[in-house]
């Protein structure tokens, strides 16, 4: 299992307060990672520890890798081309039974849950390893740590409390009341 940590990338999809559970599996923490193509370094140490987790794969796969291998680093724009959050990115979901730990820049603990959030930017944590489940066969990627070093726009549509009160004054509220 290659364990590495990403460079700048931008959370989506990001249940790592509680864990979910997706089509009645079992619940688990996640996250999408959405990671820009210009980062050339995240994005060959993710290659490169996929292409590791292939070979260790072997014994799992009957010891050849198959063709139709599931591997969890996708292009943004041609999987999500209506997505303008995922475009000249890649994306990987990740996942952990284990709760995630939530750190800020300076490594302490983050716990106000709405300072992590989707849109936000972070490093994370993850390993990558091969699988053969119930005839699924591929790479998959473990969530690990998470490390928020950005606020961003949310991804979710959730707007701000400051930025939907500030046009009304004290006045307006005045007038409805009487």
């Amino acid at each position: 299992m290659a364990k590495l940590v990403t460079g700048k990338v931008r959370l989506s999809y990001a249940h790592v307060w509680e864990p979910v559970s997706v089509n009645g599996g079992d619940e688990k923490y996640s996250v999408s990672l959405i990671i820009p193509k210009s980062d050339k370094t995240t994005v060959t140490a993710i290659k490169k520890a996929i292409e590791e987790a292939k070979e260790a794969g072997k014994a799992l796969f009957g010891g050849k890798i198959p063709a139709n291998l599931k591997l969890p680093l996708r292009d943004g724009d041609i999987e999500r081309p209506d997505d303008e959050a995922y475009k000249d990115s890649y994306f990987m979901n990740a996942n952990s039974k284990e709760k995630p730990q939530i750190v800020d820049r300076n490594v302490q603990a983050i716990l106000d849950r709405s300072e992590v959030y989707s849109g936000c930017y972070a490093r994370v944590s993850i390993s990558i390893y091969p699988f053969n489940s119930s005839g699924n066969r591929g790479i998959a990627c473990g969530l690990g740590n998470i490390q928020k070093i950005a606020d961003g726009e949310s991804l979710g549509g959730r707007t701000r409390a400051e930025d939907d009160f500030t046009i009304f004054t004290d006045d307006e509220d005045e007038d409805f009341l009487s």
